[in-house]
């Protein structure tokens, strides 16, 4: 079994690791350009590529998959199949139609339940109690594909966005083991999606990540649990902004004024909503280091009666 690998991002890691670990051929990795991150814009390759390297794998880096250069490359390569995790491009039919067995894709969520960009992030922000992982042979479409496999995850109630990720990866990466076994079998049970049931998982926006604090503690807290540890849900308070990552709900339903602090705790500093309380527990000021509230505080004089807006 000769395997092609589209991926980019760190969740892509164990599922290409499985590959490698595994006896089947790989015969190149396909990732994302090299790009500058960080504050120094410093230029840094695809974390799949990183994992390339390690194991002295083949390397493409096309800066539109669409292209016909492109296209003629991953045709030469002769895959039988092509898994796609993470990778962040629409891979055209002519890629799709390629390899004699198809085009695999690990997609976290059960689909066709989060259809889309941020399956997890939107999971985690609608307050939902399970996740999953889906395995699908790959179509034109967004996430419509037939499913071969799926494996549903529990989420727990103070599981953030990394660590739902993290489990997902590992859940995705041995089914997709599976998957690729039943192919090689030559017996593949494959189930179409129900249109009416699906959802979809936007990309994420600036008006995602910001803290409106006459919504309830209970969605305040999925939000930012859902972008932790990154992007950062964030706020303000006395023109700083302030990103905040980790929260627990001390009162469901007290009432008060959204945005005003209502204490110092030995932990960091309890914050109003529209309904219920919130303690602030993982913080980060603008151009600051993500670090504890207490120690926040230390060099933050905060007090009852300050306002987050």
């Amino acid at each position: 079994m000769k395997i092609a690998f589209m991926g980019t991002s760190d969740f892509a890691l164990p599922s290409l690791a499985k590959i490698i670990d595994s006896h089947y051929k790989i015969v190149g990795v396909v990732t994302q350009p090299d790009r500058p991150k960080g504050r120094g814009q410093k230029v840094m390759s695809s974390p799949v590529k990183e994992l390339a390297l390690e194991n002295n794998l083949r390397i493409f880096q096309p800066a539109r998959i669409k292209d016909e250069d492109s296209i003629d490359m991953l045709r030469s390569w002769d895959a039988d199949v092509i898994v796609v995790v993470s990778y962040g491009q629409i891979i055209p039919l002519e890629i799709l139609d390629s390899p004699r067995l198809g085009c695999i894709n690990v997609h976290a969520s059960l689909l066709p339940h989060y259809r889309g960009a941020a399956p997890i992030q939107r999971a985690i922000m609608a307050g939902d109690t399970v996740s999953g992982v889906t395995t699908m042979l790959m179509n034109e479409g967004l996430d419509t594909g037939d499913i071969i496999l799926q494996m549903p995850v529990d989420i727990e109630d103070d599981m953030d966005y990394g660590e739902l990720k993290d489990i997902l990866a590992q859940v995705g990466a041995e089914l997709l083991i599976d998957t690729i076994a039943i192919l090689a079998s030559g017996s593949c049970p494959r189930r179409k999606q129900d249109d009416h049931r699906s959802s979809y998982a936007a990309m994420l926006t600036r008006q995602d990540e910001e803290i409106n604090w006459h919504d309830s503690a209970n969605k305040i807290c999925n939000q930012i649990r859902a972008l932790s540890p990154h992007p950062g849900a964030f706020t303000s308070i006395r023109g700083h902004k302030l990103k905040i990552y980790k929260c627990r709900i001390i009162n469901k339903d007290g009432k008060g004024l959204p945005g005003y602090v209502n204490s110092i705790t030995k932990d960091g500093f309890s914050v109003q909503t529209g309904q219920g309380v919130l303690e602030i527990t993982v913080v980060q000021k603008e151009g600051k280091k993500r670090i504890a509230c207490s120690d926040f505080l230390k060099g933050f004089a905060m007090a009852p009666g300050d306002v987050m807006s």
